[in-house]
């Protein structure tokens, strides 16, 4: 099931707007290429994080 920016899984609620963008963006994705739920929320938020530390974004 896609998420977008209204309707996202819980553990991403504390992330900044930008963060959660990006890991929403990356969970989708991953979901389509397979992957469950928790493994693709989980990837998706470190694969976020580093995305923000990467362009001088503050990490939460």
């Amino acid at each position: 099931m896609p998420w977008d920016e209204t309707r996202y899984p819980v553990s991403m609620k504390r992330l900044p707007a930008a963060i959660r963008a990006k890991a929403i963006e990356i969970a989708n994705a991953l979901l389509e290429e397979g992957y469950d739920e928790g493994k693709a929320i989980r990837i998706a938020i470190a694969k976020a994080k580093e995305w923000a530390r990467h362009h001088g974004l503050p990490v939460a």
